[in-house]
């Protein structure tokens, strides 16, 4: 009985010692079951916590922060080899799929936004949403209505093989350069991306393009930082994600536009091929020099530099010294005589009467 009677006290006393740190913790328990939002995070694959953790590259820069910005748009032409990641896998295979792939399915489930391509004039709000049913259509890819899909929140279901991965060949990026100046570093952070589809006409020809939308990028960051890719021929291993080949800029291409009051492209203020790679080698180059040029020079620096232009200097003067001398050009017959004397005629000085003269007076019959 005693044992009983101490083992009930016992058990009052734990109770009573729960009840306390709940009170002043300010903590309930709650029944077991899923947490909020954790149903919606298992069809996605993507926490509230991975949307915060992936924001927008440079989000946390402030108006004060960027002291220089420089918007470049690239073509990025999946035929290289640098850009081979986007395109490769085709198909689906073990759990790998290729970006085209991965933009779709997230289109076709509501979970991100696209927008118009407006020919240059890139706007990013609820006004310039486009609905993915009208884009299907307007390219003519397949789809079925999905499981759970509502006239509010559309759903749809492409088959793999209507999903127009081999007819996307190339993408266009929109990169803001921004310096920043609190680290006084230029920073690369990708805005949006859109996939161009080549088909050729009905006439056959070349292949035409017709980009099909935006997708912001900081939408598609959380999901493509979880697809692992290949990059290398010489590791068989996916060695980075999505994320970090854009991020990391692992891509290659060509500059096709910069913001401009005009709104032109290169092509429209360049029409000569020439002076159009000109101007893109020239933008290039300005940026990647960019920050070398915010520094002044240090003595080591200013005497390198100085030597390197004295050698080059010697060795000009060095290969005009060993160039053959050049004959003399060859002469008339007659041209080594000496050439004859010209007379200078002597301009006629007016005759002038003595001042002691005086004029006849004597008649002249």
């Amino acid at each position: 009985m005693k044992k009983i009677f101490i083992l009930a006290i016992a058990i009052a006393c734990a109770a009573a010692s729960m009840a306390q740190e709940s009170t002043n913790s300010g903590v309930s328990r709650r029944a077991p079951g899923k947490r909020p939002g954790q149903e919606a995070a298992a069809e996605t694959g993507v926490t509230d916590r991975m949307r915060t953790l992936y924001a927008e590259p440079g989000g946390s820069l402030s108006e004060g922060d960027v002291q220089w910005l420089k918007v470049i748009y690239r073509q990025l032409d999946l035929n290289k080899d640098e850009n081979a990641a986007l395109y490769y896998p085709e198909d689906l295979i073990d759990g790998q799929e290729n970006f085209m792939r991965i933009l779709m399915r997230l289109l076709a489930n509501g979970q991100i936004s696209a927008y118009e391509y407006l020919d240059g004039r890139e706007i990013f709000t609820d006004k310039y949403k486009i609905s993915v049913k009208d884009m299907l259509d307007r390219f003519y890819i397949p789809y079925t209505a999905a499981k759970g899909s509502t006239e509010k929140n559309p759903k749809f279901a492409i088959d793999e093989s209507d999903v127009p991965t081999t007819e996307v060949l190339s993408y266009y990026v929109i990169e803001n350069w921004k310096y920043d100046n609190r680290e006084n570093r230029l920073k690369t952070y990708v805005e949006a991306i859109c996939p161009v589809l080549h088909r050729a006409g009905d006439f056959g020809g070349e292949p035409l393009k017709y980009p099909m939308f935006w997708v912001k990028y900081s939408d598609i960051r959380p999901y493509l930082a979880q697809q692992q890719i290949f990059v290398s021929d010489d590791n068989n291993l996916p060695s980075c994600t999505y994320d970090d080949f854009f991020n990391l800029t692992m891509y290659k291409g060509d500059i096709y536009k910069t913001r401009n009051l005009r709104n032109r492209s290169l092509m429209q203020q360049y029409p000569d091929p020439e002076d159009m790679a000109r101007a893109q080698d020239s933008i290039q180059r300005r940026l990647d020099t960019f920050e070398d040029r915010l520094w002044v020079p240090d003595r080591e620096e200013i005497m390198a530099a100085r030597q390197a232009r004295d050698e080059a200097a010697d060795t000009e003067t060095v290969g005009q010294e060993e160039a053959p001398a050049k004959k003399p050009a060859r002469t008339t017959r007659g041209s080594d005589r000496k050439p004859a004397k010209t007379k200078v005629k002597k301009p006629k000085q007016p005759k002038t009467t003595s001042s002691n003269a005086t004029r006849s007076v004597r008649r002249r019959k």
